[in-house]
Order: structure tokens, then C-alpha cells, then sequence
């Protein structure tokens, strides 16, 4: 059931007082590897655009080398930009390998076990955050920053007779996303494309709808991004964005070094050019971008030894490793000591405890493209 967020009170300040700039002359570990660099090649080893489905009325055709996009179809690498899909300011046309952006990054890395903790969030949370999100069959929607496929999982099981496709600007996260999928869903009509979400391959008014799902969080203009996504969204498509915001994890027992510890990642995403509070802002975001009848639900939540489930799957595995794994940029931006980060973490576990609770408030929008 949807309720009403929690808010810090006067006297339990959240990470959102924190200062957000890091310690004179320290800079952070950056892990960004999610976009490519001149020397990587542009394409996976399979076809950028694919399918593990041959694609139907509706989907975006492969297209090769010199083939002329028709109607409503998405140009393929090489491809000649039409009067609907010009080149960039840069003179890089649609579908080139995107440059590399500075000020954002991926702050939580991108190893095997940052991909499982993704996998385990998805799970964990899956009637929470996508209750409510189903498509027709024949739609087409673009899930924008798929990464490794854990949310991908969710969107094909409620609507399987949907046509997706899945961008994200990392070619390893769509490797793993595409063997997510094939593994468990071999039936689902996925196309995959490396794209950049700030220079999306796509005609206007390609997408019936748009899926975005903790991806704003981690983008240093998500305004530009969001109203690139309007441009590829027909009139009248739905877009809806899912993002978390770290000023609302209030836990028992509480602990000055367990919010320290929290405040560091928020400092970092904030360097990285990120924003861990951004759940708050959707509203505000979505409706400077251009989108209309904006409705933003707050999706709560709440564990403790009578949900075990949550414990292990929420309360461990996302959110305190997800706080756990930036322990050595947070060391090396000198924002702590590797024992007082220890210290920190190990407080906050006291929460997934008999006896300890935890509460995290995610903000879910739906918006219409007028």
C-alpha cells in the first residue's frame, strides 16, 4: 500500500544536510566504466541491434550498412542520418559510439557482485516497484539504462506480448543483460542497443512508452535526459521513472557512524555527478522536461524480523552493500578511515538483527507526453 514519505525531523538529520563537496585536495576512486572510449569497438559480439527474437510489426528492423531507414525505423551504425535524426553538434551521427561524458559515473562499479546485488534488488522488489506497470501487446516501449537486465526480467514476465527495447551505453551491462534474458525468458521480443541516453538513435515518436528505472540518479544533467526521452515518445505515451532517495533510510538502532556512512556514498554519487536524493525531485523533473499530468506515488519499504525476506534480500543485500561498496573511494577521498567506514557499516547491519528495523521510501512517477 502506498503511504506518505518519511521525512527527516529537526533532530534526525538525514544525508540531505550533508555537504556534498569532498575534503581540499582529495579526489575520488572513479570506477566509470560505462561509457566507451575511442579505442573500444562499437558493437558486442553480436549486432548491436538484435533480437533473440526475429523482430515483428512494430520493432525496430536491423538494419545494415548503407541501408536507407524507412518510416519510424531506427537507424543502425553507419547509417546516413535522415531529415528527422540529424547529426549531433559534434558531427557524431546516430548511432556512433557515444563519447565519453564527464561528471557522470557509475559510483557503485560495475563487478560480478555489483551485478548480483542489482539482480537481488530487482527480485526483492519487484511487486513493490513495478505493481501497476503493464504494457499491451504490440507496444513498444524503450527501457532506457537497462544495465545487466535485472528490472529487463520484470518487464517482460507482466507483459510478455509487449515488443521492448533495451538501451543501455555499456556494452558489458548489455552482454549480461542479453544472457539474463535468453537464460530465463527465451521467448521475450528484446532488442538490445548500445546507445547514449543524451543522443537516443531513434525517430520522434518512435516508443508508445518509456521505462526508467535507477538510472536518473546516476546522471549529472537528468533534465536533458528526460526531455530526450520525450522526443522518442509518441503523443500521448506514458513514460515512468522509478528512482530511490537516500535522505529517507531510517533505521533501529540508530547510529551516528551508520549515518555517516550513508552520507559518504551521497557525497560521492554527488562527485561522480550523481544525485542519491533524487526520488524527492521527479515531480519538479518531469514537469520542466515537458510532461504532463505528472503523478508521483511514494512505494515504502519497511523490514524487520517478521519479514525476513526484506532483511536479507533489501536491508543486506541492496542497501548495505550497496553503502559497503564505495568504502574505497570514501577512504581515498579522505571523507573517512577504513576502521571508522568499517565501524559505520558495521553499525548499520545492526539493523538487519533481531531486534533492528530498516525503512527506505523509492518514488515512483507516471507522465504523459502531451
Amino acid at each position: 500500500m502506498d503511504t506518505d514519505p518519511t521525512t527527516p525531523t529537526p533532530h534526525e538529520p538525514g544525508p540531505a544536510a550533508l555537504d556534498l563537496s569532498l575534503p581540499a585536495g582529495h579526489h575520488p576512486v572513479r570506477r566509470d566504466h560505462s561509457a566507451p572510449t575511442a579505442h573500444e569497438p562499437a558493437s558486442l559480439d553480436h549486432p548491436v541491434i538484435g533480437a533473440d527474437t526475429a523482430p515483428g510489426p512494430g520493432s525496430a528492423p536491423r538494419l545494415g550498412p548503407g541501408t536507407a531507414p524507412g518510416p519510424g525505423t531506427a537507424p543502425g551504425p553507419g547509417t546516413a542520418p535522415g531529415p528527422d535524426r540529424p547529426r549531433n553538434a559534434g558531427g557524431r551521427p546516430p548511432g556512433a559510439p557515444p563519447s565519453r561524458r564527464p561528471g557522470a559515473g557509475y559510483v557503485h562499479g560495475y563487478s560480478e557482485h555489483e551485478a548480483r546485488r542489482l539482480g537481488d534488488q530487482a527480485d526483492t522488489l519487484a511487486a513493490l516497484l513495478h505493481a501497476g506497470t503493464h504494457y499491451r501487446a504490440g507496444s513498444r516501449v524503450l527501457e532506457a539504462g537497462c544495465g545487466v537486465g535485472a528490472q529487463t526480467a520484470h518487464l517482460v514476465t507482466a507483459s510478455p506480448g509487449a515488443r521492448f527495447t533495451a538501451v543501455d551505453v555499456s556494452a558489458d551491462s548489455l552482454a549480461q543483460a542479453r544472457a539474463r534474458i535468453r537464460a530465463h525468458h527465451p521467448a521475450a521480443a528484446v532488442e538490445w542497443r548500445r546507445a547514449d541516453l543524451h543522443d537516443l538513435p531513434f525517430d520522434d515518436g518512435y516508443f508508445d512508452h518509456v521505462f526508467v528505472c535507477f538510472v536518473l540518479e546516476h546522471l549529472g544533467e537528468p533534465l536533458r535526459a528526460l526531455a530526450g526521452l520525450r522526443r522518442v515518445l509518441r503523443p500521448g505515451g506514458t513514460i515512468t521513472v522509478i528512482e530511490g532517495d537516500h535522505g529517507s533510510a531510517f533505521f533501529h538502532p540508530r547510529g551516528a557512524r551508520a549515518q555517516a556512512v550513508i552520507g559518504h556514498q551521497v557525497r560521492l554519487q554527488a562527485v561522480a555527478g550523481g544525485n542519491a536524493l533524487i526520488g524527492r525531485e521527479l515531480q519538479p523533473l518531469l514537469t520542466r522536461a515537458g510532461y504532463t499530468d505528472v503523478e508521483v506515488r511514494p512505494r515504502t519499504v519497511y523490514a524487520d524480523a517478521s519479514r525476513p525476506g526484506l532483511v536479507e534480500g533489501f536491508t543486506r543485500n541492496t542497501f548495505i552493500a550497496m553503502v559497503a561498496s564505495v568504502r574505497e573511494e570514501a577512504v581515498a577521498a579522505g571523507l573517512s578511515s577504513a576502521a571508522d567506514f568499517d565501524r559505520g557499516v558495521a553499525e548499520l547491519r545492526r539493523a538487519a538483527d533481531e531486534g533492528g528495523t530498516f525503512h527506505y521510501t523509492f518514488f515512483k512517477a507516471v507522465a504523459v507526453n502531451p
